[in-house]
């Protein structure tokens, strides 16, 4: 059975969990294969809203099998919050959740170095939503001071806790004390009892998540992979360095889930109407006016895990088109159209001038992209609310041809467009 992908194209937020949850009802399995809780996924469900942060969007389908796998970084602690909160939102979570022993652990000093680290010398944020994800991921690619989730139910994890504590303070103590409220005083003692314990209240979950999915490759089983972030985030295509620390773009689903990219044969590449992106990092279409503030009281744009207001700005052809092509994009979903509604025109960035000349390649260095001034065609609005409407032919001509050219211009057809937050809020094209 074929594989199917779904990734987001822009900078995040761009509405994947209810595209996931829509599409979940056609799988066996729904993969999260990187990323960690700085991934904030909202799903609503009737009068239910439901946020998800580790745990993957198929969860909703109590038939689904849903699979963290290695490419993930967990905090045991938020990780179980989660869980707990779930569960007393009457969601049954047990043996249809499994997690990576190949995943690695966030400790409390990776939320100390996030917190030192989140500036790039006297420059802006990086965007880091100061979980601990980046610096986790540093110490995976450095090894030494890495620990997987299979490792904590080793005999030498006390040993190797108290010995990384040991390292991690004699670094962190000299760079912290210019930083009132950051503790370094990490008792490896505590830190030890309080991972023994999350150990065993995870242990049900946790599996060699990289054997089950290719034995379920191996019985044709329908997979759905499920990217967190977006792709203009990806640690080594995105808008460096305002990224995130993983592969969030298509090319990451093989190495984080461990399954051969010759099995994924579907990537549905998700978008919204519009641009919207968080922390620093440049923005061709921002809209730092009205027009940006409509936007993000129409769509509530602020973040589901920190509650950061979002950037907001015109829809970005370039990035949305170089997006695709990186991450071998079949088909678009289109989403938040209705927040447009009510707009006299509408602009779409159709391309890019630098220095007064007009570029082809969407820029590698970001400082060259914040130089760079959008060129924009306008569009005819509609003043129409679209949120009852389920058939393409049935919403305001004007509409219809915003969603046509966005296809048109990225080279890629629209498949699915979304006019709200509930499932049945999707018109198929």
């Amino acid at each position: 059975m074929p594989g199917t992908a779904i990734i987001g194209l822009q900078w995040g937020d761009e509405a994947k969990g209810k595209i996931v949850d829509l599409l979940t009802e056609q799988n066996d399995i729904v993969v999260r294969y990187q990323g960690g809780a700085n991934a904030g996924h909202t799903i609503v469900l009737g009068d239910k809203k439901y946020k998800l942060s580790l745990v993957p969007s198929g969860i909703f389908r109590p038939h689904v099998q849903c699979v963290i796998a290695g490419g993930v970084v967990i905090h045991p602690e938020a990780f179980l919050k989660e869980i707990e909160t779930l569960t007393t939102q009457g969601l049954t979570i047990g043996k249809n959740l499994m997690i990576s022993d190949r995943a690695h652990v966030i400790f409390p000093w990776h939320h100390v170095e996030d917190a030192l680290f989140n500036k790039v010398g006297s420059r802006e944020s990086i965007g880091t939503t100061m979980r601990g994800i980046g610096p986790c991921y540093q110490d995976k690619v450095g090894r030494s001071f890495a620990v997987r989730l299979g490792d904590i139910y080793q005999s030498d994890i006390k040993e190797r806790i108290e010995n990384i504590v040991e390292s991690k303070k004699r670094m962190l103590d000299s760079l912290a004390s210019d930083v009132p409220g950051l503790d370094t005083n990490f008792d490896a003692e505590a830190v030890y009892k309080d991972y023994a314990e999350y150990a065993e209240r995870l242990r049900p979950y946790v599996a060699d998540t990289t054997d089950y999915l290719l034995n379920a490759v191996d019985a044709d089983k329908r997979i759905l992979f499920e990217g967190a972030q977006g792709s203009l985030l990806d640690i080594d295509h995105g808008t460096f360095p305002y990224v995130t620390s993983s592969n969030s773009s298509g090319v990451g689903i093989s190495s984080g889930s461990g399954v051969p990219a010759r099995f994924i044969t579907k990537i549905i590449g998700i978008v919204k109407a519009y641009t919207t992106r968080v922390g620093g990092g440049p923005f061709p279409t921002e809209q730092e006016n009205e027009t940006g503030q409509k936007i993000r009281d129409r769509g509530n744009e602020y973040g589901t895990v920190t509650q950061r207001p979002r950037r907001c700005g015109w829809f970005d052809v370039p990035a949305a088109r170089y997006t695709a092509r990186i991450s071998g994009v079949d088909v678009l979903s289109l989403m938040l159209l209705d927040v447009l509604s009510t707009f006299d025109t509408l602009q779409i960035c159709i391309g890019y001038e630098l220095d007064g000349k007009r570029i082809g390649a969407f820029p590698s260095c970001s400082e060259v992209l914040r130089r760079v001034q959008a060129v924009y065609e306008t569009l005819p609005g509609w003043s129409e609310e679209i949120t009852d409407v389920r058939n393409f032919d049935d919403l305001p001509v004007n509409a219809q041809n915003y969603v046509k050219r966005i296809g048109a211009l990225v080279g890629k057809p629209v498949a699915m467009v979304s006019v709200g937050p509930d499932r049945t809020q999707t018109i198929r094209v």
